[in-house]
């Protein structure tokens, strides 16, 4: 699980980081609404839940929350507050958060209030993707191709998961890294070209005139549709 947090104050950004990251979670911080809003925007999918602060420089929080949900980001945003007035708690619910602590707060309080928003369902994915003679079952990690199981290690059933969720989209190579690997990983160098070259080998893409997983120059894959 990753958490993003939006924080002006680095001290206390820093500290939330550091007490998701010993309880289990990944987490990044950012220090103003707009770099808030920009990764929510590009990498949202990449997280389960944000914190996000109101009084931010430049996009306060209510902006950033309204903003990003006009975009379609379905993220838990749970907002931390310095004030905990009815007006605010109407504003940022309004305003499209989902939940709303007021500080000074306990780490375990926060902690819990995660929890719970992490066990609500968000995005309904399908239970069975196929395409190209390739079935893949989420549910039991298992993978088919033309009726013949394919074991796959686990990023390599990851990477194909997400290219079959968005058939027909270019992904980046940026954009497959920061989805299954944490940000805190060392420079993706060719790691991404490796996992597509062993996985175009166990699922059989070898024609080089119509790739199941088309290499797309200088930007990134494609599952074709």
């Amino acid at each position: 699980m990753r958490i993003l947090v939006i924080e002006d104050e680095e001290k206390l950004a820093k500290s939330l980081v550091a007490g998701f990251t010993k309880s289990g979670y990944a987490a990044d911080y950012v220090l103003n609404g707009e770099e808030g809003r920009r990764r929510i925007e590009l990498y949202g999918k990449d997280y389960d839940c944000v914190t996000l602060d109101l009084m931010l420089p430049g996009m306060d929080g209510f902006e950033v929350c309204k903003t990003v949900r006009e975009h379609g980001a379905t993220v838990p945003i749970i907002v931390l507050a310095a004030r905990d007035t009815a007006e605010d708690k109407v504003r940022a619910l309004d305003s499209g958060c989902d939940d709303y602590l007021a500080k000074p707060f306990s780490f375990e309080e926060l902690l819990a209030r995660v929890r719970a928003l992490l066990r609500r369902p968000h995005d309904v994915l399908p239970g069975v993707l196929a395409a190209k003679g390739i079935v893949l079952t989420p549910a039991k990690h298992e993978v088919h191709k033309d009726g013949k199981r394919i074991d796959l290690t686990l990023k390599e059933f990851e990477l194909l998961y997400y290219l079959m969720r968005q058939p027909g989209k270019v992904l980046s190579r940026e954009d497959i890294y920061l989805h299954l690997w944490d940000f805190a990983s060392n420079s993706m160098s060719n790691i991404i070209d490796v996992h597509v070259k062993n996985l175009r080998k166990k699922i059989g893409d070898h024609s080089d005139d119509e790739k199941i997983v088309e290499t797309v120059r200088g930007v990134g894959y494609r599952f074709q549709e």
